[in-house]
């Protein structure tokens, strides 16, 4: 049951444990139930990843153990949980295939190596304050992206569903392949794959706090054991090793570092971006205060704790997250009862695991994969910034088409030339006074003024070096297309954060364009930082020129339709001070 009303963390000194201290005795039973209750969703979760990482199944258990430990030591959010994911698994399957064999103990100690690397790249991160590059993956690619992982996820458990090997590369051959060999199928597994899908999608429906997955997870391992599954052609999972796992150094792989070095990357960027958005949704809902940094800190510490024990890169879930929050966690202390029974599982509980069929882990990780597939979210995009939308849709081609690493690669390029484009295409307007008295924006025409011989220009965003051409080209053709000709054109710059160089120098030269047709130029609520890049480039100013900077139209109407563009610039105060 969820505590009625959260108490907000207090601040304490130490640089470590943030995500657990100050104890709160009230809260710490709800902790311990929602650890439970991660352990009894998230064990099969785990389990399930390992088919798309293609590392044994028991590494699985491994992301949710000194990892986990890791994060809650060294990490700040209280509520993010870091752990096996699919989609840094998708994308270890996607590239390490190309240079070892899938599931091999070559390809196993390159998935350790991509591990430790991520880890020495999140600490470079933090040396130098990157948590921002989280910001640079926009929502609408990483919907995109994650639909295109979840649909080569779910294409690549088809195969296994039925009893059959998997066969063809990429989505839509491994589809094809499936239909092609249907003929092949094996019943006893298709219809144990059928039995537990049933069980977990009527879970969900009907009692969606019930571990549909662990369910049929513990109800087909007792099947197993009592009906010898092996014998009747259903393929189980077989020996789990028991026990602590080894602490080892990865191998470096000098002729692989290239490889690694890539993986790395897309998975750095993915982590930097999955988890800072995670963590500040939770802060946000509880009124916490987040630290990207710090937590960039325990996601090193828990990817270098992955790579030491053999496991694979770690994340931060949104899925697991959500599943504590809504049992009621609110403290890493749930995430560290996780661990006691992770551990405990893997000291007691791993010979069961070896009757496990493998049609089960094929159905949950096809699940996996069926929820990441946005519909929802494509939709809504669609609906709303269709732009946007296919920005989306490029990036889940990518992922399906080409593969996991150029997806990421896509998402990010994608969401940049968004950017872009929003800055290079945005909204100007022209102010005039209503019927009312009041300013009302239109669209930028000639002779629509603010007062007789002034037009008030406003230009809502940042400008740089690639729209100071609209920029000059449309005050220009205002003053040009002008009947009368204006005195006086006046920049609104209230929406104008930031001016780069290549803008100043435009201002500038706009200052004497406008001079040569003895028009002035004035300016409105510039920023104090961008003020201070218009002053040192003397971008407002000249010596037979007044160009003032009011801090209100109302304030720069009223100056200017007194004042001719020739009165002598030290005549008059600036009226922003």
């Amino acid at each position: 049951m969820k505590p009625v009303t959260p108490i907000p963390a207090q601040p304490h000194r130490m640089p470590f444990l943030q995500g657990l201290l100050p104890v709160n005795p009230g809260q710490l039973p709800h902790d311990i139930i929602a650890g439970i209750t991660l352990a009894a969703l998230g064990i099969p979760e785990v389990m399930g990843y390992t088919k798309i990482a293609g590392t044994p199944t028991v590494t699985g258990l491994y992301t949710i153990l000194l990892p986990l430990l890791a994060f809650a030591i060294f990490g700040a959010s209280r509520q993010l949980v870091v752990a096996a994911d699919s989609a840094t698994a998708a994308i270890l399957a996607g590239t390490l295939t190309t240079v070892a064999a899938l599931g091999s103990k070559e390809y196993v100690g390159l998935t350790s190596t991509v591990a430790l690397t991520v880890a020495v790249m999140l600490m470079i991160a933090r040396v130098f304050r990157l948590g921002f590059l989280a910001d640079f993956l926009s929502r609408s690619a990483l919907i995109g992206f994650l639909t295109g992982v979840g649909i080569q996820v779910a294409a690549g458990e088809l195969a296994g569903l039925i009893g059959l090997a998997k066969q063809g590369h990429g989505p839509l051959m491994q589809i094809l392949s499936v239909f092609q060999r249907i003929a092949q199928a094996n019943y006893p597994t298709t219809l144990l794959s059928i039995a537990v899908l049933a069980v977990i999608i009527g879970c969900k429906r009907i009692a969606p706090r019930a571990p549909g997955a662990l369910i049929a997870v513990i109800g087909s391992i007792v099947a197993s054991g009592v009906f010898n599954f092996a014998a009747h052609g259903i393929s189980i999972t077989g020996e789990v090793p028991g026990g602590l796992p080894s602490l080892s150094l990865p191998p470096l792989p000098i002729g692989k570092l290239d490889q690694v070095l890539g993986t790395a990357a897309s998975c750095f960027i993915v982590i930097l971006a999955q988890s800072a958005a995670t963590a500040r949704a939770y802060a946000n809902r509880y009124n916490e205060k987040g630290d990207d940094n710090a937590d960039i800190i325990g996601l090193a510490a828990a990817n270098a704790a992955a790579a030491f024990t053999g496991t694979f890169v770690v994340n931060g879930s949104p899925t697991k997250t959500e599943m504590v929050d809504d049992a009621g966690g609110r403290t890493q202390a749930a995430h560290l009862t996780t661990a006691v029974i992770v551990l405990l599982v893997l000291l007691f509980l791993t010979k069961p695991l070896s009757f496990l069929p493998a049609a089960v882990l094929s159905a949950i990780v096809f699940m996996i994969g069926v929820k990441l597939i946005d519909v929802k979210g494509m939709v809504e995009l669609f609906r709303m910034q269709k732009d946007e939308f296919v920005v989306a849709l490029l990036a889940a081609g990518v992922v399906v088409f080409v593969d996991v690493m150029h997806g990421i690669l896509a998402a990010i390029v994608l969401s940049l030339i968004a950017h872009a484009r929003h800055s290079y295409r945005l909204r100007t307007r022209v102010l005039t006074r209503g019927p009312d008295g009041n300013w009302v924006a239109r669209h930028v025409e000639p002779n629509v003024l603010a007062a007789p011989g002034i037009v008030v220009y406003r230009f809502e965003a940042d400008l740089f070096y690639a729209n100071t051409g609209r920029f000059t080209e449309e005050v220009l053709r205002l003053v040009n297309e002008a009947s009368p000709p204006l005195r006086w054109v006046v920049i609104d710059a209230s929406e104008i954060n930031n001016i780069d160089y290549t803008a100043a120098k435009t201002l500038i030269q706009l200052g004497s364009e406008l001079d040569k047709r003895g028009v002035g130029i004035a300016a409105i609520a510039i920023p104090a930082g961008v003020r201070h890049e218009v002053e040192r480039y003397d971008a407002l100013r000249t010596a037979n020129a007044h160009r003032e900077i009011f801090a209100t139209v109302d304030q720069a109407i009223e100056t200017l339709s007194k004042m001719s563009p020739t009165t002598p610039a030290a005549s008059t105060g600036d009226k922003a001070d």
